[in-house]
């Protein structure tokens, strides 16, 4: 089985390409984002360590995560958001470790993970391959201001958080252009018919 990431900076439109990739070709994508929201609720350990750090009150009665507490954690320091990297990000790798068993003993060829932040939270060498998905910084700010509803300057604050795309781009086996100007199904098709001659080769 080969387990590929898809990765790119907000607005580049890796969560539409991990949408083809699962719709066309039936990859089933993990979602790191979204399951590190669930774990962060489900995983004991994740609760442990986190009222440890913020106190009881960092879950509301009803059992769900107190986000006003820990958004006002993470940014009162740059400190605070490692901090809480270090008690989530090794559990999402876990969590998709045990995911992609599962789904290899089902028999799927190709499994993959999306994650924003694939590099930064030194995920790279959870898979075999890594997607990077491309747009230019005018439309990827449009795209975000459109689907968030966000100021410009909100997105460019939160684009300076991530790598830079130039350093993205170095670290990726495949570059899929979603500029508006490339054909975005002949690249997915070329990539997914790449990683098939690889695994067979294997």
């Amino acid at each position: 089985m080969i387990k590929i990431a898809i990765t790119g900076g907000i607005g580049s439109g890796k969560s539409y390409i991990s949408h083809i990739l699962s719709e066309r070709f039936h990859i089933p994508i993990y979602n790191a984002d979204d399951e590190a929201k669930k774990l962060m609720v489900s995983s004991s350990a994740i609760r442990k360590d986190l009222v440890d750090l913020l106190g009881e009150e960092a879950y509301l009665p009803d059992g769900s995560l107190n986000k006003p507490l820990l958004s006002a954690y993470l940014f009162a320091s740059p400190e605070h958001i490692s901090v809480i990297n270090g008690i989530v990000h090794p559990r999402v790798r876990l969590d998709f470790y045990e995911w992609a068993s599962g789904q290899s003993k089902a028999g799927f060829d190709i499994v993959g993970i999306e994650s924003a932040i694939l590099f930064e939270a030194k995920f790279e060498d959870t898979v075999d391959e890594v997607i990077m998905v491309y747009a230019p910084v005018a439309l990827r700010l449009k795209r975000a201001m459109s689907r968030d509803g966000a100021k410009a300057s909100q997105i460019r604050s939160r684009m300076r958080q991530q790598l830079p795309d130039s350093v993205k781009k170095k670290k990726a086996s495949f570059v899929i252009y979603n500029d508006e100007r490339h054909d975005l199904l002949e690249q997915i098709d070329n990539v997914v018919t790449t990683l098939l001659q690889r695994k067979s080769e294997v």
